[in-house]
């Protein structure tokens, strides 16, 4: 058997912060929704049943929450911070995908909300 490839994904991880272009939104702030998708590889965590072996999706909630923390005016920001993070923290991830989703966002409509979707390359994990 072969893997032919393998994720580690955290869905819809709900949290209020302070992003926004307009000065009420960082003051009052909103809810969001993160989902997280990591391209790692995980055979050996198949057969070892060693959390060494892998990414801990504990620690990877706690790079979202940490980048969610710090304002931006920009949704597309704040995903581009937490897909370098994880990078950064992991390097052997070869690739990140993340959508950041405003719940009832302030422009007026009725809707589910309004996000931004990354979808990235490690380079360095990239033969």
């Amino acid at each position: 058997m072969r893997l032919e490839s393998s994720y580690i994904t955290i869905h819809d991880v709900r949290l209020h912060a302070r992003h926004g272009v307009m000065e009420q939104e960082r003051a009052v702030g909103a809810d969001y929704e993160v989902t997280l998708r990591v391209g790692y590889d995980v055979s050996r965590a198949m057969t070892t049943d060693d959390i060494a072996d892998t990414i801990s999706y504990a620690r990877l909630y706690e790079l979202i929450r940490a980048e969610m923390n710090q304002p931006s005016a920009l949704l597309e920001h704040v995903a581009g911070r937490i897909a370098r993070s994880v990078m950064k923290h992991f390097p052997q991830v070869s690739s990140v995908s993340i959508s950041v989703r405003k719940l009832n966002p302030p422009m007026g409509a009725d809707c589910r909300g309004a996000s931004v979707e990354l979808h990235l390359i490690n380079d360095k994990t990239q033969t």
